[in-house]
């Protein structure tokens, strides 16, 4: 069955009337470990709104880079129902999955996840070649996004010719491009120092500001402070769940 034909069956247009890009309910997932079971989540609910700065922190365990894997459609759950953008994506199979994540999902990673052969400009361009974008379309596309980060004058410059916050400003680059409900990114500080991780998330904010769905995935209390609203994992559940601002 084609993606579309797939998806359009399960579509809740109040939830994007509502605003609602993510909607979880009841979420488990469960893992099995020989004879015994680990529930690495135990039934999240929760909703995010277009717009929001969200954070979602808690211990090694807690369960949070197990919810980004869902979120960001890499993992399914055990049980329970996860909507974004509308579409119920806890069911649709593997080819299903990478579709809409290629479309409503901008990945920021801690390690930057470029090729190191490839120009800032070409590895912005990356998610657009896996969709089929033309190729003039493409490049357009990618100096904007490149701009958006302050990087038109290293459009042309490889990875190990870049710094790492300019690396990430590429990551970050490549995650805009297709114009995604959310951008989803773990722990995207971790490997910069600390003047050029404010640098980071000072951009973040900007982005936030322009009107882009944020959520940071962060054990890091003051990174998850740049964000309006903290979601707190403890033991495979939301321990907490507060508006900072």
């Amino acid at each position: 069955m084609p993606v579309e034909e797939a998806v359009t069956q399960n579509f809740r247009q109040d939830l994007v009337d509502s605003g609602i890009v993510i909607q979880t309910e009841e979420l488990w997932k469960t893992y099995e470990m020989g004879t015994e079971q680990l529930h690495a989540l135990r039934g999240v609910s929760m909703q995010i709104r277009k717009g929001e700065y969200v954070a979602i922190m808690g211990p090694s365990g807690s369960g949070k880079s197990t919810l980004m894997n869902l979120i960001g459609c890499l993992d399914t759950p055990t049980h329970g129902s996860y909507w974004l953008a509308g579409r119920l994506v806890s069911q649709l199979d593997d080819d299903e999955l990478a579709a809409i994540r290629n479309r409503e999902i901008g990945f920021v990673f801690q390690t930057f996840n470029l090729l190191a052969r490839a120009t800032a400009l070409h590895n912005v361009e990356l998610p657009m070649i896996y969709n089929g974008t033309p190729a003039a379309e493409r490049i357009e596309r990618a100096k904007k996004a490149l701009a958006q980060v302050d990087l038109t004058d290293r459009m042309m410059h490889k990875p190990n010719e870049l710094s790492g916050g300019q690396r990430q400003r590429v990551a970050i680059a490549r995650a805009l491009v297709n114009n995604p409900s959310i951008l989803l990114a773990d722990e995207p500080t971790g490997n910069l120092d600390s003047a050029t991780g404010e640098e980071i998330m000072a951009l973040f904010a900007r982005l936030h500001q322009g009107g882009n769905t944020i959520i940071l995935v962060t054990h890091e209390p003051d990174i998850a402070g740049h964000a309006h609203r903290i979601i707190r994992l403890r033991d495979g559940k939301i321990e907490k769940d507060e508006r900072t601002r």
